[in-house]
């Protein structure tokens, strides 16, 4: 049977790619929807036209993550789709936040992501498409989202690492970076700070954010952007010094609270 298995199921990104997958990939039999919130995965069953199996399991736990290598292994599905889009953040200065929550984004961000797709690959199929969610993040240092934004630039190199050595066996590896995407994922990342406006201000659809991720994987790009303003972005980081572009932004942040 094939089936996608995607990872941060319950909400935000993770959500909307099963829904978009189930609506425009008619060859899946089942999607395996792993998250920490059964019921919240169970939510998705009346809402798609393909069976939805949940996996309540946080990926962090090792034991947890046995459970999964454990079906697999019986099962042995035909695996088309690998989604991770499983991480969080908290935003603050190195330090400032909780020692757990600084360990737990390299946990969840960056080691999960590789247990689940080291125990999923023996089970892809020619023509399988992986995404891993990035960030724009992954472009630049981030002061006051150190430890997140290092965790997406694992996570970009890996994914164009991973594509290249798939490519023999058909497997194309797609890495998603997008700026602000307007999802609960800044419930959690604000619990701890507030994010600069300005990223507020280019905040994007999920859906369409999802939707430009699976276009770009189907045509075998191995990073997806969306929006001109993170395609930008994305250049100045390639041509203009780290340390320049930091500069300027602590410049323009003090500006701009000085107007406050």
């Amino acid at each position: 049977m094939k089936v996608a298995i995607v990872t941060g199921a319950s909400s935000g990104m993770g959500r909307e790619f099963i829904m978009q997958i189930a609506d425009r990939f008619g060859g899946i039999g089942e999607i395996w929807a792993i998250a920490r919130r059964q019921e919240r995965i169970e939510e998705l069953s009346p809402l798609v036209p393909v069976k939805v199996r949940s996996f309540a399991i946080d990926l962090t736990d090792d034991s947890r993550l046995g459970c999964l290598q454990d079906v697999l292994f019986e099962e042995k599905p035909e695996v088309k789709w690998l989604i991770n889009a499983a991480g969080y953040g908290k935003i603050g200065a190195a330090g400032s936040i909780n020692l757990n929550d600084e360990l737990g984004m390299v946990d969840l961000n960056c080691r999960a992501l590789c247990a689940v797709t080291h125990m999923v690959l023996p089970y892809m199929s020619e023509n399988s498409r992986i995404i891993q969610f990035a960030s724009a993040a992954a472009f630049l240092p981030q002061p006051g989202f150190a430890i997140y934004a290092a965790t997406k630039a694992f996570v970009l190199s890996y994914s164009r690492a991973l594509n290249e050595e798939l490519k023999p066996r058909k497997i194309l590896v797609t890495a998603v970076c997008p700026g602000p995407v307007r999802t609960e994922f800044f419930d959690v990342a604000e619990a701890t700070d507030r994010i600069p406006f300005y990223k507020k201000i280019v905040m994007a659809d999920p859906k369409k954010v999802v939707r430009l991720a699976l276009r770009d994987s189907m045509m075998g790009r191995p990073v997806s952007v969306y929006g001109t303003t993170m395609k930008f972005f994305r250049l100045l980081c390639k041509t203009v010094p780290h340390s320049i572009i930091l500069r300027f932004m602590k410049g323009f942040m003090r500006v701009v609270d000085n107007r406050r």
